[in-house]
């Protein structure tokens, strides 16, 4: 697998939450780099090319869902999947963005390792 199909954007504000999918990857093979703000975020998808991205739904600088239209903008093959405490999968908003192929999965907070384990492993399917 080239690093490319292994490198996965985590976008969150709560180090702890970073820590643990960044954990998640790395155990399985995986790399990846962080972002704390949607800005950052932005910065490093400009840069590099990411097989998928972890997005937070609220950060203190933009919405989850606004930056997912903006990273989508620099690379429109990014997976992106949604985590979040705040939405639930049957969510208005959660189906609409993936409806318009805006997202193509969510997680809730809290997780455990075989719900991000299952969507990597859905994504590198596709």
């Amino acid at each position: 697998m080239k690093d490319e199909d292994r490198l996965f954007l985590i976008v969150d504000d709560e180090p702890d939450m970073c820590w643990a999918l960044e954990n998640i990857l790395k155990k399985n093979g995986l790399l990846s780099k962080k972002a704390f703000t949607g800005q950052e975020a932005i910065g490093l998808v400009k840069r590099d090319h990411f097989r998928m991205a972890f997005l937070d739904a609220k950060l203190p600088d933009i919405e989850g869902f606004e930056l997912a239209k903006k990273m989508r903008k620099v690379d429109p093959a990014v997976h992106i999947v949604i985590v979040s405490g705040y939405f639930y999968k049957d969510d208005a908003d959660i189906k609409d963005a993936m409806a318009k192929d805006l997202i193509c999965g969510f997680i809730s907070k809290p997780f455990n390792n075989d719900e991000i384990l299952k969507t990597i492993h859905g994504m590198h399917a596709s």
